[in-house]
């Protein structure tokens, strides 16, 4: 009876990686708050939907509040939510800068702030990101600098995180995702896509769930960007 059940908090929950991942965590036995803008009510009892917009500087506090109201605790967090808008550098405009630096950048910081603090009471915790390889190894075919600026931002931050908490009970990883079959990218794009990868395919939803499952259970390891992405990472 006195089993603590650990709670994970996942962003962008209602589509692709991040539906994949509320299944993945309810079947480990965790409570889990899965919030998008989308998101609809959910009659799973281990399930808290809140819906909001990440990008919105109020919703990550009110995502972790009612994760506590509801669940008591804070184990994990996921930062899944993101917004990729692949452009030329000069051709970027001043909202796809807003929309992309609201989701990527605000949405991880006023959601990770809070959580962290929730993990630092309890003396324990994990924050898991999803990143993208394209900030190491970017391509002239997909030409990216939002992306770069903003994930990398994150792959930095989760190192820097993973070192200030290391002697308190919290990791920090990312995962490092090639480019997955998700509903974000159109059947007739996926020929073109899968050819940016060594492997020559596109990774599948269950293989990033995969990976943040391993640095979930993973307790020597923090500060790590996980790269899973046909061999983007080791070049082309």
């Amino acid at each position: 009876m006195g089993e603590v059940r650990k709670v994970a908090v996942i962003t962008g929950a209602s589509q692709g990686i991040g539906a994949g991942l509320v299944d993945a965590f309810l079947k480990g036995g965790y409570r889990v708050v899965a919030t998008s803008r989308s998101i609809k009510p959910s009659t799973i009892p281990d399930v808290l939907t809140v819906a909001g917009d990440i990008g919105d500087p109020a919703t990550g506090a009110r995502v972790i509040e009612e994760a506590i109201k509801k669940f008591g605790r804070v184990d994990t967090l996921v930062n899944n939510a993101g917004i990729f808008v692949a452009s030329p550098f000069t051709s970027y405009t001043a909202g796809q800068y807003d929309a992309v630096v609201a989701t990527n950048l605000n949405g991880f910081f006023n959601i990770t702030q809070p959580a962290v603090a929730a993990m630092d009471k309890q003396g324990s915790g994990h924050v898991v990101s999803i990143t993208t390889t394209l900030v190491e190894h970017p391509t002239s075919q997909v030409p990216s600098v939002l992306a770069s600026l903003t994930k990398g931002g994150i792959g930095a931050a989760t190192k820097s995180l993973a070192v200030e908490y290391a002697s308190r009970g919290i990791r920090a990883n990312a995962v490092s995702p090639g480019i997955i079959k998700t509903p974000m990218h159109a059947q007739e794009t996926h020929e073109f896509l899968a050819g940016l990868h060594p492997m020559k395919r596109m990774g599948e939803i269950s293989e990033i769930v995969d990976a943040v499952l391993y640095l979930e259970s993973a307790h020597f390891v923090t500060g790590e960007i996980l790269h899973v992405d046909g061999g983007q990472i080791a070049g082309h």
